[in-house]
């Protein structure tokens, strides 16, 4: 890929913005040489009381709890921090470091936008 790591994040914010989230999640993939992790509506038994969305490690698969939260670029990214982190043998991620992974996407994008979004 030529293009920078803020050109992919932003791309990355305005395909979720658009819809798209699974062109997200697969340029991600790409940027990063990693799996693609599935996308789906859905609860993981006992991991989705107030969350908007978990990362399941065993399927390898982002689960949003509604339909809009597939279009959250925060929402996404967050949880594909989790995969990213989970399919590098470094799993010890943090809710934290997610929030991180995922507000530098979303600020990469404001920037380009002239502070829009």
């Amino acid at each position: 890929m030529d293009t920078t790591p803020d050109e992919v994040k932003v791309y990355v914010v305005a395909l979720i913005l658009d819809s798209n989230p699974e062109e997200a999640i697969k340029l991600l993939s790409k940027w990063y040489g990693i799996s693609v992790p599935k996308l789906g509506v859905g609860v993981v038994k006992g991991k989705t009381k107030r969350v908007a969305a978990v990362y399941s490690q065993n399927r390898k698969e982002i689960l949003a709890a509604k339909r809009e939260y597939l279009f959250d670029p925060f929402v996404m990214i967050h949880e594909y921090y989790h995969h990213l982190r989970s399919v590098s043998g470094r799993h010890r991620g943090t809710e934290k470091q997610a929030d991180r992974f995922a507000l530098d996407f979303i600020a990469a994008h404001r920037k380009a936008a002239g502070g829009a979004v």
